[in-house]
């Protein structure tokens, strides 16, 4: 017992964090499990337990990730803010160029040497989140300057945004619409929220109008547009996966065919990743489906409440905006599987089977989980204050 105090005692930060994301990696096995055997089938001659102990690695280096990362001071992240900036802005160039092409994105970046492919845009997502989060709090005397806080800001994010947009709408949006949330809730005039909402459509328009001649970017607008037709009730290569996921749901009723007596698995294209949250309802029922629900909207108000406790702090705004990425990112796909979305291509945080989204998931939740431990050890004036003397001379 004592052996086991001394181990959870180096668990720091919200408890009720670490619990959810205990949940999560639970359902996220036994999800990937049941939803991998057609893969295992056509590409591992039937090894069923290929993909869970893949997922199981994966998911084990996510977790160390996440005690490292929450095992940092928070405002370590604030010093490497722009270098991560720049990083992010050239591994976006470099997968526009460069970028490998799955499922008609090119959104994959290699490395050369290593071989291992990720996801420039959640490099990019993290680092513009931390950059956002420290230029409000540096900007908190002129928050409300249109010249020095709110150009400078909307800079920063149409830089990353426009690089992202090319090959990835859902991943867009969802950093663009984090973005407007956490400068609102770093006091931005909220006049000039509106002014950034309608910059963000022209420029998705004008992007639009130059994709059209554009056969590398165009190939994208076709595809955005025949998930938006599909989801509309018109026929689309996304109509077949939609319908099997609505009979996952609606055969799962309310608890379930239990653990891996789905059938829809082997039906969906995708049922390990995108469509897994059908799968979960079908093998667990409604009941499941709301507890991943619940789980993920814990995880938001855990975040929310440091921002309550201690407004326009560096690591109350980028606790809020971290969570607020995840959670919305969760809800996009839950809403897809619902169709009540169109098809996005947006994994289940820490819950669909992947690589290194899942360990950037980590790192997000490890560094909510640093600000926690640290914020929370101190009085809300000893935090401001120090915040404030980290960014006086920056």
């Amino acid at each position: 017992m004592n052996r086991l105090q001394t181990i959870l005692s180096n668990f720091k930060g919200d408890k009720v964090i670490w619990i959810v994301v205990l949940f999560l990696s639970v359902f996220s096995m036994l999800a990937v499990y049941s939803s991998t055997g057609t893969l295992a089938y056509r590409f591992q001659h039937g090894n069923t337990e290929y993909y869970i102990l893949k997922h199981l690695f994966i998911l084990l280096m996510g977790g160390a990730l996440m005690f490292l990362s929450h095992k940092i001071n928070y405002t370590f992240f604030a010093r490497i803010a722009n270098i991560l900036f720049v990083v992010s802005i050239l591994l976006l160039f470099y997968t526009l160029v460069f970028g490998s092409t799955i499922n008609e994105a090119s959104r994959w970046a290699t490395i050369p040497v290593l071989n291992v492919s990720f996801q420039s845009s959640d490099v990019a997502k993290l680092a513009l989140i931390i950059l956002v989060a420290k230029f409000l709090t540096k900007k908190q005397d002129s928050i409300t300057d249109f010249k020095k806080t709110f150009i400078p800001i909307l800079i920063r994010i149409g830089i990353i945004v426009l690089l992202i947009l090319p090959s990835n709408l859902s991943t867009a949006a969802i950093i663009f619409i984090t973005s407007l949330v956490l400068i609102y809730i770093g006091g931005v005039n909220i006049k000039y929220l509106f002014y950034l909402g309608a910059a963000g459509i022209v420029a998705f328009i004008l992007f639009i109008a130059i994709a059209k001649y554009t056969p590398h970017i165009g190939g994208r607008i076709g595809t955005w547009q025949n998930r938006v037709v599909t989801f509309m009730g018109g026929e689309g290569s996304d109509k077949f996966q939609v319908e099997q996921s609505k009979i996952a749901i609606a055969s799962g009723g309310f608890f379930g065919k239990m653990p891996g007596n789905g059938t829809q698995k082997n039906f969906l294209p995708h049922p390990y990743s995108d469509f897994i949250f059908a799968i979960i309802i079908e093998e667990f029922g409604l009941v499941g489906g709301f507890f991943i629900l619940g789980l993920y909207i814990i995880l938001f108000t855990r975040g929310y409440r440091l921002v309550v406790k201690f407004p326009h702090t560096f690591g109350a705004l980028l606790a809020i905006g971290l969570s607020f990425s995840l959670t919305f990112q969760a809800l996009v796909n839950m809403l897809v599987a619902v169709d009540l979305m169109p098809v996005t291509g947006q994994p289940l945080p820490l819950v669909s089977m992947g690589g290194t989204s899942i360990w950037f998931t980590c790192i997000s939740i490890g560094i909510i989980l640093s600000v926690s431990r640290y914020i929370e050890e101190h009085s809300q004036d000893e935090t401001e204050n120090d915040t404030d003397d980290e960014y006086a001379g920056a």
